[in-house]
């Protein structure tokens, strides 16, 4: 039977491109399960599952097919009238949902999936890959953005990181089709994890130095195993312990199930010997304090980059740190992840607010019942060294690629990818939401390009206040070269800088700069010359 339900999903492939499977209908159809792709700039993706639910926790089999012809061409989505198309990956995979927030108050579900060299029902013999250009690996995710109306936020986070931080994830658009029905565009993403190609991290042993790394750790929920903290978080100045609420450490790389008992002593030992560091009246001595136990650069290139986006759920969750062995480096560093509800697209604590600091935020959460940040943030910011190489450190990158322009041509670019072929107008239709709230929007936009407006509205204010509380003083943007021939400094030149240059000559006004610009050939005066050669400017000769 096994081998019958694989040749039923094989033989489904052959029908892509044509009428929608009825068997979606158990896996959250958008709200219009009718959108097809014609073309598209954007790769396809085809996920079969023949019908089964796809769960939340547990793995099921499926099998999975991406046309990608390369950039800059189009991809079919009727793969018969159509054939002989790039197919970037096609194979057996395990699929199953993720996400926390995003899954359960989110009708388009995000998807976590592993790379398989048989079918799962066969046996789950994992197979590494390279998907559209990524690294190998064989843990995948697909984002689902929603409440993200933009689609963007994670990816232009992630490129905001990327020349700074150790590992950043890279992420590509992509179409989905499950079972036949269209779900829209997703981010087919790197998952934070220990391969070669993303955090590098070895299997941890049982003794000396291999058991010391690798480790990836997440501060989250506490509704999986978790090490939890001996420390309390405090209030935003220290003076107040919230002695009733904790932190919680969950298990990412490896598996909880997948430790021995001398690995978990390890790495809950390493978390507790840092965290006493942070607690340590010493705590800022340079030999024994916390920066024996942390990646200090690490830890600020990732606040910076959260508070830049002034993600609410930085600090408290989805806060990825990792170990290697102490051969190579015995501090823990952190990976960025999960910022969907940043730039602006938040409405609770605070989310949207441009002037305040993501990492103060504990008085508030504790108010409101919410999950509190690790008390080390704050004691970070008690220690002025940590304080002035923050500073520092935002001078380099709003010099670099944090620049007010460069992040512009971002934004801008990767509103391109999902704009120019009608991507977005598809998941829309399959996805409706334009004017409409969703949660935890704070700004509702009622189109597309109204949606990144707003982000670059926000974006200059949020980057306005960081410059001020940084002390950083942006430089005066360049003047531009005065054009040739613009006589009247409209931008252009053409008749109406003739038609000035006639009048100046006939002994009309201007002022001294204008005759100036009217001085075309630089001889000094403004004669009938000038306008020969402003005759040659506008015909190009």
């Amino acid at each position: 039977m096994k081998r019958i339900s694989w040749l039923l999903i094989l033989m489904a492939f052959l029908m892509v491109g044509n009428a929608p499977d009825v068997h979606a209908a158990v896996n959250f159809p958008p709200d219009d399960p009718t959108v097809t792709v014609d073309s598209t700039n954007l790769p396809i993706v085809w996920i079969e599952v023949g019908g089964d639910s796809i769960m939340r926790r547990d793995l099921i089999g499926g099998y999975m097919k991406i046309i990608h012809n390369g950039k800059g061409q189009f991809n079919y989505g009727d793969t018969v009238a159509h054939p002989g198309q790039h197919i970037d990956y096609e194979g057996y995979i395990a699929i199953r949902h993720r996400g926390n927030t995003t899954y359960s108050l989110s009708p388009k579900k995000p998807y976590q999936f592993r790379t398989l060299s048989q079918p799962y029902e066969m046996g789950y013999d994992k197979k590494k890959v390279s998907i559209l250009g990524m690294g190998k690996d064989n843990k995948w995710a697909l984002l689902a953005p929603y409440s993200d109306r933009s689609m963007l936020r994670d990816l232009l986070a992630f490129e905001a990181a990327r020349p700074w931080m150790e590992y950043t994830p890279q992420g590509r658009f992509c179409e989905v089709y499950l079972d036949g029905t269209y779900y829209g565009v997703f981010i087919l993403c790197e998952l934070v994890s220990k391969g070669k190609h993303r955090l590098n991290l070895d299997d941890p042993g049982e003794e000396g130095d291999a058991l010391t790394g690798g480790y990836l750790l997440e501060v989250g929920t506490n509704d999986e195993p978790v090490h939890v903290s001996m420390h309390h978080p405090i209030s935003p100045t220290g003076g107040t312990v919230y002695s009733d609420r904790y932190i919680f450490f969950q298990y990412k790389e490896p598996d909880y199930a997948d430790m021995t008992l001398k690995q978990i002593q390890y790495i809950n030992g390493a978390v507790d010997a840092m965290e006493d560091a942070f607690a340590s009246p010493n705590f800022k001595d340079p030999e024994e304090g916390y920066r024996k136990y942390i990646d200090v650069q690490s830890f600020m290139d990732y606040q910076l980059i959260n508070e830049l986006a002034h993600n609410v759920d930085a600090y408290r969750l989805s806060a990825k740190l990792y170990k290697r062995r102490d051969s190579v480096d015995s501090r823990f560093k952190m990976a960025l992840w999960d910022l969907n509800l940043g730039f602006g697209n938040c409405r609770h604590n605070q989310g949207y607010f441009t002037d305040n600091w993501i990492s103060r935020m504990n008085s508030m959460l504790y108010q409101n019942g919410d999950i509190m940040i690790p008390f080390w943030w704050t004691r970070l910011i008690q220690d002025n060294e940590y304080v002035l190489a923050r500073r520092a450190r935002w001078k380099e990158m709003r010099e670099g690629n944090l620049r007010s322009d460069r992040l512009w041509a971002t934004i801008d670019s990767l509103a391109n990818e999902v704009t120019c072929c009608g991507a977005e107008a598809r998941n829309s239709q399959a996805w409706p939401r334009w004017g409409v709230w969703v949660w935890p929007n704070h700004y509702v936009s009622t189109s597309y390009d109204d949606e990144i407006n707003f982000i670059k509205e926000w974006l200059t204010e949020r980057i306005i206040w960081l410059d001020a509380i940084l002390q950083y003083t942006p430089p005066d943007p360049p003047v531009p070269e005065p054009l040739l021939g613009d006589v009247n400094n409209d931008g252009q030149v053409n008749i109406a800088d003739i038609n000035l240059v006639v009048n100046i000559i006939l002994g009309g006004n201007a002022d001294a700069e204008t005759k100036l610009r009217a001085d075309v050939n630089s001889d000094g005066e403004v004669t009938i010359a000038d306008i020969t050669n402003l005759i040659s400017l506008i015909l190009g000769t």
